[in-house]
């Protein structure tokens, strides 16, 4: 029998790391995605789906199939109030930003620059800026899996929170995103809470000016993929309760906090690394950058598993500094699916299968 192919997936992930994978498909319309998904499903076959590949760290070879989707389609219709758009999993989400503006439909500028696809928006219920994906999520439609049915979820079911989604949770390993509707309206209210943005007055500034300062703070604070290989904010921002916020605040008083409608306090990750004397700190060829402590890098030649020893070491530090525990963004996959964030020596916990960004 002739050997099976081997595909690689270094450029189809923004750390650049060099594994691949048994099998690639690529899927160019949303029917194609469910039928091969579906099938490989019943198979009990291990894939995942793929999309802009910045939401994850490949740490092996991987021993399945990778579902690259590239489904297009942009659909829209208003009525007094509000834009309706209708968008397919495969669109690219920064393109998407910069279609409503030249189509005179603001709402998603403060969201610039974020890598990856649009099907994966909703899964990590992306944000940025003082928006997240939530505030402008019409519906979800998805395939279960399980019976092949497809489904729409409005936005009030999708269970969203910081970072997290049903995708994430209940539905993972058991659903793929097929299109999003999202919903902007015709009274624009910009968004300025973030500090760059509070130079501009509210009544005054423009959609295209926001998206042109966002563009310019993501360029300034994180690298380019296309030069260092890197998968954006590493770590998510902790979020504590205001009594452990008001304890690390006595020996810490420089320590950035954000207050939030619950009560609890949601901590500057980056602080809390460069404060701990963390940037610079490598393991091979993986860094924490130099600019901005968030981020890991690969300076070339990093192995996905020197990234996740790196990640490790961080949030080890973190945890002994300042008794907080840090959370990676990104999805782990090994060589039989995805895995917790924790030593590589040990097996971590496995799925079949998932949808990345």
């Amino acid at each position: 029998m002739p050997a099976e192919a081997i595909h690689s997936l270094k450029s189809f992930n923004t750390f650049g790391v060099d594994y691949s994978c048994r099998n690639l498909i690529t899927v160019g319309t949303k029917n194609e995605l469910i039928s091969v998904c579906s099938k490989l499903f019943a198979d009990s076959k291990p894939f995942f789906v793929l999309g802009g590949g910045s939401n994850i760290l490949l740490t092996d070879d991987y021993q399945g199939t990778v579902v690259k989707i590239a489904s297009k389609g942009i659909e829209c219709h208003e009525d007094d109030e509000y834009y309706y758009l209708n968008v397919e999993a495969g669109e690219e989400w920064h393109q998407l930003v910069e279609y409503c503006l030249t189509k005179a439909m603001p709402g998603l500028e403060n969201l610039a620059l974020i890598p990856g696809t649009v099907g994966a928006a909703p899964i990590q219920n992306i944000g940025a800026y003082g928006l997240e994906f939530m505030d402008i999520c019409d519906w979800v439609e998805f395939v279960d899996l399980r019976s092949g049915k497809l489904t729409r979820f409005k936005s009030d079911e999708c269970q969203f929170g910081y970072r997290e989604s049903i995708f994430k949770a209940e539905l993972k390993g058991v659903t793929v995103v097929t299109s999003v509707g999202i919903k902007l309206a015709k009274r624009w209210q910009p968004r300025l809470s973030y500090g760059p943005l509070k130079q501009f007055e509210a009544d005054s500034v423009t959609p295209e000016q926001v998206f042109d300062c966002i563009c310019r703070i993501r360029t300034e604070k994180l690298p380019d993929p296309a030069v260092i290989g890197n998968a954006g904010s590493f770590f998510k921002n902790p979020i504590v309760s205001t009594t452990r916020y008001k304890k690390l605040i006595e020996s810490y008083p420089a320590l950035v906090g954000y207050f939030l409608e619950d009560g609890s306090v949601k901590l500057a990750a980056g602080w809390l690394i460069d404060n701990a004397g963390l940037k610079g700190v490598a393991v091979g060829d993986a860094a924490v950058h130099e600019q901005q402590a968030l981020v890991l890098i690969n300076k070339g030649q990093a192995s996905g598993r020197d990234i996740l020893q790196l990640a490790m070491r961080v949030i080890e530090t973190i945890k002994n500094k300042f008794d907080v525990i840090l959370e990676a963004e990104p999805r782990i996959i090994g060589a039989e699916g995805e895995r917790e964030l924790e030593d590589e020596r040990t097996v971590g916990k496995k799925t079949s299968h998932y949808s990345s960004s």
